[in-house]
């Protein structure tokens, strides 16, 4: 290497937990601007999401990633356990984030999987804004450390941002040298029909019960991106007849509600404006088919 030539340093960091504990949350925090959608429901991630962050001479590559959990009752829940998995194959570092004191059964499982990979292990311990006493939280950091000899235990806000610079720090610091993957502009690999799809989804899934989420895709039927407009067609698949009026609501009020609410975010993504059309339709039990599954582009 020439002497003006400046190292760079790049490399692949896995953000692993069980369901709802912060870590889309966490990656949009980290790339200051949201790339992964969010709700209160467990499960809302369900593809892996690569969120690349350059900072000079250091390019980080997050892997979002669905959250780890027990049951594989479906195709689309072994799907989502292999996406996570997956996401440790060849990483140069792991977050493995914890919900605040809240450490549960299904915590030590997931422990016991990042256990067996050959990198540094940051534990995130998140959502500590919400624990009210205080004073518990040194004893309690100190009982995880017993637990694995993990490189760093850091208390974090994901939603409000404490400490996540300092974590982002300590990450910049397990990077090899390495040329860069990805243009410094580049924030993500998905494409753009992905993220508005996901915008779609992420809106019935706060607005809808606590069933009704799980058995809804999206379907891009087209994406017509002009200079000052962009017309996209999209289908909300759900499972069965009985889910279709839900979704849409009395009189088309609620599918009318939904259609505002993305395209609200679609504009902010895409900088301009957006015709959107959506349709509700039923594809019986497509997340138990693998077939359904591969033409919905969850299976490559």
């Amino acid at each position: 290497m020439s002497e003006h030539q400046a190292l760079t340093y790049c490399g692949f960091v896995a953000i692993i937990g069980r369901p709802n504990v912060g870590k889309s949350t966490l990656l949009n925090r980290i790339l200051g601007q949201k790339l992964s959608i969010t709700s209160r429901k467990p499960q809302t991630t369900r593809h892996q999401i690569l969120g690349v962050k350059t900072m000079g001479a250091y390019q980080a590559v997050y892997v979002d990633t669905p959250g780890l959990h027990f049951q594989e009752t479906r195709a689309l829940n072994r799907y989502m356990n292999k996406a996570a998995r997956g996401a440790l194959k060849d990483v140069n570092a792991v977050i493995f984030v914890v919900d605040g004191m809240k450490w549960t059964e299904l915590d030590t499982w997931v422990l016991e999987i990042i256990s067996h990979v050959q990198c540094p292990v940051i534990l995130a311990v998140n959502k500590t804004d919400t624990i009210s006493e205080k004073e518990l939280l040194l004893p309690y950091l100190q009982s995880l450390s017993e637990k694995y000899t993990f490189s760093d235990i850091i208390p974090i806000s994901a939603r409000k941002g404490t400490n996540v610079k300092i974590l982002e720090r300590k990450i910049s610091e397990l990077l090899p040298e390495s040329p860069h993957y990805f243009p410094e502009e580049q924030v993500t690999d998905k494409t753009l029909r992905f993220r508005v799809a996901e915008i779609i989804r992420e809106k019935l899934t706060r607005m809808l019960g606590e069933e009704i989420p799980y058995a809804i895709t999206i379907e891009i039927e087209s994406f017509k991106d002009e200079e000052k407009l962009c017309t996209i067609h999209a289908i909300i698949w759900v499972e069965r007849d009985g889910q279709k009026p839900i979704v849409i609501g009395k009189n088309g009020a609620r599918l009318k509600e939904i259609g505002i609410r993305s395209r609200v975010d679609m504009e902010k993504l895409l900088g301009k404006k957006v015709h959107l059309r959506l349709w509700v339709k039923v594809k019986g039990s497509w997340s138990d088919d693998e077939r359904a599954l591969a033409s919905l582009g969850y299976i490559d």
